[in-house]
Parts: structure tokens; sequence; C-alpha cells
């Protein structure tokens, strides 16, 4: 049997797997059994953030993979140190929760909203709003979570708790906060799952004001646009945002599972022993991975960002059969007048991997993808998008 077959007999039937076997991988190219080449434009969901057999990360996760894989949190562990001690530094944060996923660091995040209506604001049934076509993960609190229908329909009944508020819209999410005992606010500053759409500085600076005046905490979720995704650190860094928790997860770990729940000094001692807990959070293996991803995160990679992106825009916007080009740094969405999902497969077959997120191609492609490499994945996506279109 190949491993197609054997995939489809005992994996789970919960993902529509493109027919390709990857079998290793190279910087941003992918190779797959028969030895064809393809540009990885979408890194794992955003995750392989140096690409493919990086070598510092490679070294760095091996010599701690010899020294000790795993101790649980009963024990100190220099990577989980050293990593909380880093996300805390760059950001200003105070404290760290590690978890293995990004649904995990926002239901970390949840926890720390209602642990802070009942012990700080006094609220009975508190309510955290979060914004029409978000996405924050696949648990039932994270889906409740999601303002996206449809995640919801085969899964009653979610968690309670949570209002959806259209974004770009201050008005409505005043009003709900005044409506409502809300405790807090999350948001993403690129909806990522909902078709990559970026919120503006004016309205993101607004809600955080107006969340804060009323004592409610305010929440950015980066587990997709965090860790140099969108040409800053994080996000939020971009619109001098100052909130009270922060999420992230996928480009972290560089390839291993971590996700992360950042808190500030406001709200950093509500959880305490016993209140949350993960076996494999903070995870050495895990921590040395993200602590080789951090360090090279630096003033200068996150320019090349900025400019890559600038690049990807100025090619695109207005091309033939290209309808809109939204997004910030390297997490782009192509609105395309073919079906992003046909665009997509003329893409495979020209040897480039790209994504989709609604009715959006979608690119996540490494941080450090060489340019030659990102000019010949532009070409490609462009003639697909322009495949039988009229001009």
């Amino acid at each position: 049997m190949s491993f197609k077959s054997i995939d489809d007999r005992y994996v789970a039937a919960t993902y529509k797997r493109f027919p390709l076997e990857l079998v290793r991988g190279e910087g941003s190219l992918l190779y797959d059994a028969a030895g064809r080449r393809y540009i990885d434009m979408g890194s794992g969901i955003g995750v392989t953030a140096f690409g493919h057999a990086d070598a510092a990360w490679i070294s760095a996760v091996t010599a701690q993979l010899s020294a000790v894989a795993h101790t649980s949190n009963l024990y100190y562990t220099e990577p989980c140190a050293r990593l909380a001690e880093v996300l805390c530094t760059r950001t200003g944060m105070a404290r760290v929760f590690f978890a293995n996923s990004g649904a995990e660091a926002n239901e970390c995040a949840i926890k720390v909203a209602r642990r802070h209506a009942a012990d700080v604001r006094g609220l009975d049934n508190a309510v955290i709003v979060t914004l029409k076509n978000s996405f924050h993960g696949r648990t039932l609190t994270t889906l409740a979570a999601t303002g996206q229908d449809h995640f919801h329909k085969l899964f009653q009944p979610l968690t309670p708790g949570f209002i959806h508020a259209e974004a770009e819209n201050i008005e409505e999410m005043q009003r709900i906060l005044d409506e409502y005992p809300v405790t807090a606010v999350l948001l993403e500053c690129v909806q990522g799952e909902g078709g990559v759409n970026a919120l503006s500085g004016g309205y993101l600076t607004a809600v955080e004001r107006a969340v804060h005046e009323r004592g409610a905490l305010f929440m950015i979720d980066e587990v997709q646009t965090g860790n140099g995704r969108t040409g800053e650190l994080y996000a939020y860094q971009h619109y001098g945002l100052h909130p009270d928790v922060v999420t992230t997860a996928k480009g972290l770990g560089g390839g291993l599972p971590i996700g992360a729940c950042l808190m500030a000094e406001g709200v950093s001692g509500l959880l305490g022993y016993g209140d949350h807990g993960s076996t494999f959070g903070g995870n050495p293996v895990a921590a040395a991975g993200a602590l080789s991803v951090l360090s090279r995160i630096d003033d200068a990679l996150l320019a090349s960002v900025r400019e890559k992106s600038a690049r990807i825009f100025s090619a695109l916007s207005g091309a033939k059969g290209i309808k809109s080009v939204s997004g910030l740094g390297l997490m782009i969405g192509i609105e395309t007048v073919r079906p992003a999902a046909e665009v997509v497969a003329d893409g495979i077959a020209a040897g480039v991997l790209c994504l989709t997120a609604k009715n959006k191609v979608r690119l996540l492609p490494a941080l450090n993808i060489d340019d030659a490499v990102l000019d010949e994945a532009i070409a490609a996506i462009l003639a697909a998008a322009a495949k039988g279109v009229e001009a």
C-alpha cells in the first residue's frame, strides 16, 4: 500500500488533502515522492517560519533532544524559562503560559478573562466579545469564540458567553460594551481564516480605548499574525497597542507544536497554582526550537519581510484576473476572478503550493524566502489567476 492508501484507510477523514506525498524540503522548496519540486508559499499554514530543514533550528532542537526531551511542568528546564524571558522582554508582557497550539493559547486567554470577571469586576455571566469572520480555534470553546456560523452548526451546544461584533464598526462595539457585562474583547489584527482581512489601525485603537475605559480586557489573537509574519514581531506592534493578553502559536515553534498566552502585569497574577496546566506545555524541545526562531527575528529580518510584502503587493495588485490583494506583511490574500480553488490547483500543476481562505488564495511563505524563488512563485500565481480570463 502507498502512504496515501494507508492514510486514507486509517487517519480520521477530517482533511481534504491535495494528492501530494511530500517527502523532503530545503528552505522554501518541497519535493514529492516522484522527485518533483514545489515552491512552498504556505509554510505549513504559517508554521515553518524559516523554511524546511533549517540548519540553525535543527541544531537547536537536536541538541535539546540529546539532553532531555520532556520533563512535564513538575520541574524546571532552561529552554522553557529562557523562552518566557525572551517573549516578555520583547513584548513588555509580564508572564507566559505555554500550551501546545493556538486554540489552547486562546483557551488560556479565555480563562484569564473569566477569572478577571469573577475576581476583579464581580460580574456574573460575563461575556467575551469577538468579531464576525474571526477564527480562534476548533475546541468547543474557541469554536464558540469564532465568529463564523458554519463552524457552529454541527457541534451544539457550544460554550456560552460570546458575542460576535461587526469588524470596523466601533459604534456597534461601544453599544455591546455598554449593554452587556463584557469582561474582554478578543480580536485578530488580520483575520486570517476569515479571508486575510487586515483591520484598520484606527478601529483597533478605538476598540482598545473603549474596552479599557470600561474596565474590560483587550486581548489580541496573534496565532497566525505573530512571530514576524506581518513585518513586526507581533501585529499589534504596528499600531502602538497595549493589550492585556496576547496569544500566539504557529510560527513560534518553527515546526514543533507550541502555543503561548502572554499576560500583562495587571492580569499576570489571575491564574494561580492549580488554575490551569498542560502536560506538554513548555516542552524543552519545542521551546528550544522557538528560541532559535525568535533569536533570528531581528530588525533586519522584519525589514526584509516588509520589503518582500511590498514586492508581492506591487506584482499582484491590478494584474489580470486579480480583483484585490489584502493582508499585511507575508500574510496575503488574493481575491481572484476565477475560483480560488482552481487557481491553487493550477499553481500546484505549475509547482507552487498556495492556500485558500474563504474566497481568496492565501500566501504565507517562509519569512526568509529567497527573492528569486519568490519571483518564480509570483509568476506562476499571476499565470494561474489570468488563465482563461478576458483582458
